[in-house]
């Protein structure tokens, strides 16, 4: 059974189109399921544009039920597990909900993709769940969010790396909490890292899924969810073991800043406690901005309130933290940062105002 809002459909009311009365909120996600079970053979998915316009792509559904299949099989799900779904159904990863709900004969609720998503499910226990990180923040300011967030036996964090405060957070709750790895083009995530863990985290790959690294140290994945041949990405990894990887950045997201190629996302992950201390519970990021002597100087980019004396403070501590020349040059505050549909920081458009 899936529930769209308050209207709950059976397999075969979904497959004999029944939800016309729908409102549009839920409309697309119903016709998903509903071509799904009448056998549709390829779909197209949007990436989530967070770093770049999005684009789409085309998968088969031989590649969805695969993503779905290896998940069951990393968690051990049985048939009739109660999931959530509050992603965006457009992009792969609320689009995949949908899949694994249908191909392990779930019961899942399908909810609009805000950011409070648990709002009104406090009551509610579920085995699987799949958020943002923002979604997650923002369940945990209130009382009820954070109680729905404990009666959740397995949730996966993806879109975003999450920073090392809320990992704090998360390791509190009863239930197993990841962060995935993974893309569009592997129809969500091939790769998941317990957060519960202590240091670097380390993603595991999923059943059936092969990972290498070329010389430049950038994954390489065999994955029948990928497709037939190796997927070389953009991120580079240290590689921890047997399909075990810690993730650095992404190759095409250096900032090269007067010849030294610095990954941001390795920065910022350095600086999480720093970030939580002077500036708690602020959204954040890190880009090469153009300079005239540098070529592009590291910028940390932080939403809210302009504190410049706290700034400082910051970036002179980081300095100990971090490699040489590795340091943040400067320091850009935006009152309030451009997301996309997904919830993740759209740093294009951020910077574009």
């Amino acid at each position: 059974m899936i529930t769209f809002g308050n209207t709950t459909f059976t397999i075969d009311q979904i497959r004999r189109g029944e939800g016309n009365h729908l409102p549009s909120t839920y409309r697309k996600a119903f016709n998903f399921c509903e071509q799904w079970l009448n056998g549709k053979d390829n779909f197209d998915l949007l990436t989530s544009g967070s770093t770049g316009l999005p684009k789409k792509v085309t998968v088969s559904r031989k590649q969805l039920a695969e993503s779905a299949k290896a998940t069951k099989a990393f968690f051990g799900f049985n048939k009739g597990c109660k999931m959530l779904c509050c992603l965006d159904t457009e992009k792969v990863g609320g689009k995949m909900m949908l899949v694994r709900a249908l191909e392990w004969e779930g019961e899942l609720i399908v909810k609009p993709a805000d950011g409070n998503p648990l709002k009104g499910l406090e009551n509610e226990f579920f085995d699987f769940v799949a958020l943002v990180p923002l979604q997650v923040e923002k369940s945990l300011t209130s009382k009820k969010g954070a109680l729905a967030l404990e009666k959740i036996k397995n949730i996966i964090i993806g879109g975003a790396p999450i920073s090392a405060n809320l990992r704090v957070k998360l390791s509190l709750l009863p239930g197993k909490v990841f962060q995935t790895y993974g893309m569009t083009e592997t129809v969500s995530h091939i790769a998941l890292a317990n957060l519960k863990s202590h240091g670097n985290l380390i993603y595991q790959a999923l059943p059936n899924v092969q990972v290498k690294v070329d010389a430049s140290n950038r994954l390489m994945i065999l994955a029948p969810m990928g497709g037939k041949a190796w997927l070389q990405t953009n991120d580079i990894v240290n590689l921890e073991g047997e399909n075990s990887f810690t993730w650095k950045g992404r190759a095409d997201h250096v900032v090269n800043s007067g010849g030294i190629k610095i990954h941001p996302e390795e920065v910022a992950q350095k600086i999480g406690d720093l970030m939580q201390e002077y500036f708690p519970n602020c959204m954040f990021f890190l880009a090469g901005i153009k300079d005239d002597k540098l070529g592009q100087a590291l910028t940390l980019v932080i939403e809210g309130k302009e504190d410049v004396e706290a700034g400082k403070l910051l970036l002179q501590r980081a300095k100990s933290l971090l490699p040489k020349f590795h340091n943040p040059r400067k320091i850009l505050f935006f009152p309030q940062f451009k997301l996309t549909s997904s919830g993740k920081i759209d740093q294009l458009r951020t910077l574009a105002k």
